[in-house]
């Protein structure tokens, strides 16, 4: 916190006075030593965007040669019921290496030093643009520093490792140190989720290579993981009310009851159902924190509707 007053000034923001339990604070950076790059893919609640300053790009996605982007000018909730409306699954798309480009000149104005977290490869294309892009900006930003990293993780858990890479960077860390604290946070960080329907996954012809294993495929909730970067199966469920019990299990035995952990509930358009789930973790479990957000559509397109995720770490 001291490293991000010495590089920002506060405001008050109109009409509103800077005392009492909770002032609204308006963060004006100058210069910071880091900034903070991912993608729409990273289910990370407004809020903490705006209070870290981390820079979003989003992704596609297409429905009917029509294309939007993610967060921007389509909503997850709107895609979502899309879904459900339309036969045909729309199809995604990474952001350019232009997207990526235009991001870091604009970071390149209030940082010396930009940390650029993706997804994996194997799930995207977008570690690819931001590479391209990091080679562009060598001739247009010649004494910026640009490090893109490979996530490894998707959806919350690429969020709760960004979030603790911008925490760091507000902190006042250098780019050795942020580059440290958010491989360290990769190796902490869970996401496991319970898929409500595989219909879309067969739509998708996904079926053979995340779900075949379970038998009657259309019938069963498949609990996914993250593993070397792809989706793997950990078991399969009847029904839904078994699957959250054993969402909170796993989470229970990776880490312990009272552990202090941070979480991020991830769901694709149910909403009451995430909140619910937030309200059981709270109650089980030592939480430092803990949000909701909608499971990123550029993945929920494949899953379908009904998805609730799990992203974690223990401190």
């Amino acid at each position: 916190m001291e490293g991000l007053l010495q590089s920002c000034e506060l405001h008050r923001a109109a009409g509103e006075p800077l005392s009492g339990p909770n002032p609204r604070i308006k963060v004006s950076c100058v210069m910071s030593k880091v900034a903070i790059v991912t993608d729409t893919t990273a289910c990370l609640p407004r809020e903490l965007v705006e209070e870290y300053g981390i820079k979003i790009v989003p992704m596609s996605l297409i429905f009917e040669d029509r294309v939007y982007q993610d967060e921007v000018d389509i909503t997850p909730s709107e895609v979502y019921q899309m879904l459900e409306q339309e036969e045909k699954i729309p199809s995604t798309s990474a952001p350019s290496p232009g997207s990526y480009l235009e991001a870091f000149r604009e970071l390149g104005q209030r940082a010396e030093s930009i940390v650029c977290i993706s997804m994996p490869t194997e799930l995207t294309m977008a570690l690819q643009s931001a590479m391209q892009a990091r080679e562009m900006a060598k001739e247009e930003l010649p004494h910026m520093t640009i490090e893109v990293i490979d996530c490894r993780s998707a959806a919350g858990a690429l969020g709760l490792v960004t979030l603790a890479a911008a925490r760091a960077a507000a902190a006042g860390q250098g780019l050795d140190e942020v580059i440290k604290v958010t491989k360290d946070m990769m190796q902490r960080v869970h996401m496991i989720g319970l898929v409500d329907t595989l219909v879309y996954l067969a739509k998708g012809g996904r079926i053979p290579k995340v779900a075949a294993w379970a038998g009657d495929v259309l019938k069963v909730k498949p609990i996914l993981t993250l593993s070397q970067g792809k989706p793997a199966p950990l078991t399969a469920v009847r029904t839904k009310s078994r699957g959250l019990e054993r969402l909170l299990e796993i989470m229970q035995r990776r880490v312990g009851a009272n552990s202090p952990i941070h979480v991020i509930v991830v769901h694709a358009n149910v909403l009451k159902e995430a909140e619910s789930l937030k309200q059981r973790i709270s109650e089980e479990f030592n939480c430092v924190e803990i949000y909701v957000k909608d499971f990123t559509p550029v993945m929920g397109v494949h899953t379908g509707p009904g998805l609730l995720g799990i992203a974690f770490y223990a401190d």
